[in-house]
């Protein structure tokens, strides 16, 4: 099979299409010949050496993708040869061919195409576990997401909404947070020129967020404990600004808030299939009826990841950025 390899560690001209073994589904999984693939930040961190994949999984990047299962191995029910299916991966997405457990397989949501699948498994998931089974956001609160125009960004928007609650988003221009509005985001902060804790402050009559999505980490810290309202839930994904901060504890009792950080690729089979199962039950019908849809800036060929990986790291883009095989 051909696949996209990372060379050694460094930029974009690293990644390289290469034939390689095929993969071979084992015991429980399915093999699935993919059709689309998507693009992540944890790529990019991956090709710089940053990001291992954990214990046993593919060494080529690409945390989901769509696609056709071409096997089933011994152990697997529900999936037969030739259904169309997306999934959430540890790894291997820049493939032709790539080997998932069963429980981490969800069917293509009709009414959509398989690139359009494709960025759907990594983003849901990491919403629905985050905001929703962690954070437990409840109609009425007020999410506020850092990073509103990326693929996480865009979904955590519609779900939020679609749960009833509030939403604020900092952004870096005009452009993108006018594509947050049109998702259903309220609460619009460009980043750039804008204090977000005043702004939501301002906006909630004083109360701040309930729910803090944060992708940046040590850099937004102080200040997301600043926003959040007592009773307020921080949950830290990424640590695009930085591993290491200050908690003021103090500030953190007072408002009996919680702060949570959690990562998605390297949890257990059985806690990954549990949240695909959640996904599957509570926002595929969303999906399905047309209330929430993929993001998807643009769709290139698979050979062209090094230029995917370019324009993610531009933070031009608005959604997902989409490789085709």
């Amino acid at each position: 099979m051909k696949a996209i390899t990372i060379t050694e560690p460094g930029g974009p001209q690293v990644l390289r299409l290469q034939e390689v073994p095929d993969a071979r589904p084992g015991p429980g999984e399915v093999l699935v010949r993919v059709a689309a693939s998507a693009v992540n930040r944890a790529d990019l961190l991956q090709r710089q050496g940053h990001y291992d994949p954990p214990p046993g999984a593919s060494a080529y990047p690409g945390l989901e993708c769509s696609g056709t299962i071409e096997a089933v191995a011994e152990g697997v029910s529900g999936w037969v040869v030739g259904d169309q299916v997306c999934a959430l991966l540890s790894g291997g997405g820049y493939a032709e061919l790539v080997a998932v457990p069963a429980g981490q397989v969800l069917p293509v949501p009709s009414g959509l195409s398989m690139r359009e699948a494709a960025a759907l498994p990594e983003v849901v998931c990491t919403v629905w576990s985050n905001v929703f089974m962690t954070a437990l956001l409840q109609p009425g609160e007020t999410l506020l997401v850092h990073g509103g125009s990326s693929g996480v960004g865009t979904m955590a928007i519609q779900l939020a909404r679609q749960a009833g609650a509030k939403v604020a988003v900092t952004a870096g221009s005009a452009a993108k947070l006018a594509r947050c509005e049109e998702l259903g985001a309220t609460i619009l902060v460009n980043y750039r020129d804008e204090d977000f804790v005043e702004a939501v402050r301002a906006a909630t009559g004083g109360r701040g967020a309930d729910v803090v999505l944060d992708n940046m980490g040590a850099a937004y810290l102080a200040r997301n404990l600043e926003v959040l309202a007592v009773n307020g839930r921080l949950v830290v994904i990424g640590l695009q600004g930085g591993a290491r901060g200050e908690l003021d504890l103090g500030a953190l009792l007072r408002k009996r808030g919680a702060v949570i950080a959690t990562s998605l690729r390297a949890r257990p089979l059985e806690e990954k299939a549990a949240i695909v199962a959640a996904v599957r039950e509570h926002v595929w019908p969303l999906i399905e009826s047309g209330h929430v849809r993929p993001v998807l800036h643009t769709a290139m060929p698979l050979a062209e990841a090094a230029r995917a990986h370019e324009l993610l790291a531009e933070s031009a883009h608005v959604g997902k950025v989409v490789l085709t095989l």
